[in-house]
């Protein structure tokens, strides 16, 4: 007779599972502190297209293809780009919400561990906004792109940068779009154990696309994310996952039947 010989699913560690009104606080402050953050390195207008400038050069320079590659395949489809506008504008923070408030019931362990690398990157990223203030590239003459957030809608940002009290347009690098889809995709591929684990890449793949055609972002961008998020990682290393030293099952022993040697032989000594 078999035997199940698979791992039950693991039960989370609740010892491991911080406060919910201290993450709730936590979670909020860094929030507030994200927005703030933006806010204050709004501005710098000619530094923003100068730098925007040095990037599109050094792009082209290193031999990286043009943003408008991918902006050209959406543009042949209505729907696709303004799907691709809605996906930019909607998935970004209710993703990672979800993927943290997942983590913290399931993944304990993994939650705070996820929860300062999203700490440690969107901190460097806003360090990085107010040393390099940076244009998109659908501002940006010498690409050639359509904003298409305002052409096609939804948009995201009003009309004019000097006058959005509601995000910082200059702040293009790095990707934070891209940056909080990667921890979303490390997090649930370290956290989980599925054979599928792997497609959770889609995730921050799907994004790079969308941010690059919907011109919002350079691919410089997203390369500076993953860097950060390359040092963030080595600095914080994910917790191991517990080896089960108790199993919810008893290996049987082996049913011996009447045709067996052993039984034959056991029959011959009686």
């Amino acid at each position: 007779m078999h035997t199940r010989s698979e791992p039950a699913e693991r039960e989370p560690d609740t010892s491991a599972r911080p406060p919910l009104v201290r993450e709730l606080l936590l979670v909020a402050g860094l929030f507030l502190v994200y927005k703030l953050g933006r806010q204050a390195a709004n501005g710098h207008v000619e530094e923003a297209f100068r730098n925007a400038g040095h990037v599109w050069s050094f792009e082209r320079a290193a031999g990286l293809p043009g943003e408008g590659v991918v902006q050209g395949v959406l543009l042949h489809s209505h729907t696709l780009v303004q799907a691709a506008n809605a996906y930019y504008a909607t998935v970004h923070f209710p993703a990672t919400l979800a993927f943290l408030v997942w983590l913290y019931r399931r993944r304990p362990r993994h939650y705070v561990w996820s929860r300062r690398i999203l700490a440690v990157l969107t901190g460097a990223a806003l360090l990085l906004h107010l040393i390099v203030p940076l244009a998109p590239p659908r501002m940006l003459h010498a690409a050639g792109l359509v904003d298409t957030g305002q052409v096609y809608g939804p948009a995201v940002y009003e009309g004019t940068p000097a006058t959005d009290s509601m995000a910082n347009q200059f702040a293009a690098m790095p990707s934070l779009h891209v940056g909080w889809a990667l921890v979303v995709a490390a997090g649930l591929i370290v956290a989980t154990r599925s054979r599928w684990r792997l497609l959770w890449l889609l995730h921050p793949l799907l994004t790079l696309l969308v941010v690059v055609g919907t011109a919002n972002h350079y691919w410089l961008d997203a390369i500076v994310a993953l860097a950060l998020l390359a040092v963030a990682c080595a600095a914080l290393r994910p917790p191991r996952t517990p080896v089960l030293t108790h199993l919810p099952w008893r290996t049987a022993a082996p049913v011996q039947s009447c045709t067996s040697p052993a039984y034959a032989r056991s029959g011959a000594r009686r």
